[in-house]
């Protein structure tokens, strides 16, 4: 069975730091790109972050270009998320999910979904 399975979230202060995992089983990894997506109550869901796991290459949202990194461990099948600089608006559930065809911003092209996170940062 595929899953993926996101990890990491809590309650931090502004300015604080947050590591996500999302292990990743059940489908060949290194094929795979793994995007981090958020959604606020009340809000639509928001792409955050991708990562190829064949080449490595990246994208971020505007929104956390310069503060949130992801990278991939594929001996382990896991993708991480350090949040760094946190704030408020920060605050959602995050998804981990696998797209078959690379980097992506567009959730439908997202085949696989984990379960969510919730990261709430306090001001």
């Amino acid at each position: 069975d595929v899953q993926l399975q996101a990890s990491g979230g809590g309650l931090v202060q502004a300015g604080g730091f947050l590591r996500l995992s999302c292990a990743a089983s059940g489908f060949t990894f290194d094929d795979y790109a793994i995007g981090w997506f958020r959604q606020a109550p009340g809000k639509e869901r928001e792409g955050v972050s991708c990562i190829s796991s064949s080449d490595g290459s990246t994208y971020y949202a505007d929104s956390v270009k310069g503060r949130f990194t992801t990278s991939s461990d594929n001996a382990k099948n896991t993708v991480y998320l350090q949040m760094n600089s946190l704030k408020p608006e920060d605050t959602a559930v995050y998804y981990c999910a696998a797209d078959p065809g690379g980097l992506a911003e567009n959730p439908d092209e997202y085949d696989y979904w984990g379960q969510g996170t919730l990261v709430t940062v306090s001001s």
